[in-house]
């Protein structure tokens, strides 16, 4: 007597046990979920990345910040009378005003002196820098800027000096002018006498260096900035003035500058000609700003810069009024940045974004061991192998937060490829199946840890690398007969 037909739940459970074509769709439904805890594990970089400046920012607080050094500047208070009518009545009124002048030339010469200070787990760059400001000062005439000599008050003439953060001033400071000293006193009588300027950033992470390179290529007319940069905080030295035959004469300043400060530096180009030399024991600086420097020495312990920009390579004037806009010189402020030399939050981000490479090739193995071996692997079985990929960045993470990266990076790799090798080999009980798999992972975590190495050519060896990959596929699959295999395996059940 034959045995009767398959029923149709019988034929339906056969093709759900037996299909290609179902196998690969729940592959790649996994593959889908399994990006969902990748981005997560994104989210958990950035997040540690922001408690690593957070602890960088706690640091610069107590020591002292980003500084921007904005100045000198000559600053002509005068007084402005103003008529207006109320109730039909003539009403004079007269305000303080103040013509600000920038000198004829600006060199600064001046060692940074960089230390490591860590906040529990976090390490943050700071530094004392050592500089010494000299120029001259040639005032233009008081008709250029629209003041009568009669409307000047000579004897209240002072300097303007601007700094991000006067907490990390380290001495008494002193202008020398013209030979005579004139001590700095806390504060100027109108924010507007210094220009409007912003200091770097703390922050180290990609997206934030990004913005403020964008900020240092724009004017300060451009829609986009946002008006006026932040006010740096002013100290001011009284230089009085016997009259406009005095301002016309050049007068030469000198002043020694002892500052602490964190992460960069930034200087103003306010001079007609402005110079400045920097030497650090550093080997990792970033040149940040509008201009880099003209000469620069790089050692395996320390480098040291030059630059030099004239009034002709910036966007405001030599002089201005505070009744009339401020010049802004975020556009042309220049310095260094004391980098740390290895970021594992910026190279795990950079890790993470191959997620997608070694969770499709792993697979890949799996699903031909099946098709070529006639041995079924259950999604399971597929889920918790891509979640142990997964948990390689986590690992990585925690690792380089505690040794340097590449050493995180070989033992997270070596501990999931030793874990989905075991695993592989208790579910394959098979060699050459199981040293697939351990092979496929090895290049592929090799093959990401040397792209993370190029920053130059990462583009062009990880395309080149996924060409390969995609070459390797098709040479191994050329053969396969797809629906004769799935034909075959659905007819065998009922057989």
């Amino acid at each position: 007597m034959s045995s009767l037909p398959p029923s149709l739940p019988q034929r339906a459970g056969a093709w759900v046990r037996t299909s290609v074509t179902l196998k690969l769709l729940s592959i790649a439904l996994l593959l889908g979920l399994l990006l969902i805890p990748s981005s997560m594990v994104e989210s958990l970089i950035t997040e540690r990345a922001a408690n690593r400046d957070a602890a960088t920012a706690d640091i610069s607080a107590q020591w002292g910040g980003a500084q921007l050094l904005l100045g000198p500047v000559l600053v002509l208070p005068y007084t402005a009378t103003e008529t207006t009518t109320e109730n039909g009545k003539s009403v004079t009124t007269s305000r303080t005003h103040y013509a600000c002048m920038l000198p004829d030339t600006l060199a600064s010469t001046g060692e940074l002196l960089p230390e490591r200070r860590h906040r529990g787990i976090y390490e943050a760059v700071v530094y004392r820098a050592r500089l010494r400001v000299r120029g001259v000062f040639r005032a233009p005439a008081l008709a250029d800027l629209g003041v009568r000599p009669a409307d000047v008050r000579w004897g209240e003439a002072f300097v303007a000096l601007g700094l991000s953060d006067l907490k990390g001033i380290r001495n008494g400071l002193t202008l020398s002018w013209d030979g005579q000293a004139h001590p700095f006193e806390p504060g100027v009588p109108d924010a507007a006498v210094l220009p409007a300027g912003s200091a770097p950033s703390v922050s180290t992470q990609v997206a934030t260096v990004v913005e403020e390179r964008q900020r240092y290529s724009r004017s300060s007319s451009d829609p986009e900035d946002g008006g006026p940069g932040a006010t740096a905080n002013g100290l001011s030295a009284l230089v009085p003035l016997p009259d406009a035959a005095a301002l016309a004469l050049p007068h030469r300043f000198t002043l020694d500058l002892d500052l602490n400060g964190s992460t960069g530096l930034l200087v103003a180009p306010l001079g007609r000609q402005t110079t400045l030399h920097l030497t650090a024991p550093w080997a990792d600086p970033s040149f940040i700003g509008a201009f880099l420097p003209v000469r620069r020495t790089l050692g395996e312990q320390q480098f040291a810069a030059d630059w030099r920009v004239f009034h002709l390579n910036r966007n405001y004037p030599q002089h201005w009024r505070t009744d009339a806009e401020r010049p802004n010189v975020d556009g042309s402020t220049f310095g260094v940045r004391l980098l740390v030399p290895v970021n594992e939050y910026q190279k795990t981000m950079r890790t993470a974004k191959y997620a997608l490479l070694p969770l499709g090739l792993t697979f890949l193995v799996f699903f031909f061991v099946e098709l070529l071996n006639r041995r079924r692997i259950h999604p399971f079985q597929y889920l918790l192998v891509g979640l142990a990929l997964i948990i390689f960045y986590v690992l990585l993470l925690a690792l380089a937060e505690q040794m340097p990266f590449n050493a995180a990076y070989a033992l997270a790799a070596a501990t999931i490829v030793g874990l989905v090798t075991a695993y592989a080999a208790a579910s394959f009980r098979q060699r050459q199946p199981t040293l697939a798999t351990a092979g496929v992972l090895a290049l592929v975590y090799g093959f990401v840890f040397v792209v993370l190495q190029l920053q130059d050519y990462a583009l062009l060896v990880g395309s080149i690398g996924l060409v390969v990959v995609l070459a390797v596929v098709m040479y191994l699959s050329r053969n396969i007969n797809w629906y004769a295999t799935e034909a075959v395996e659905q007819a065998s059940p009922g057989s």
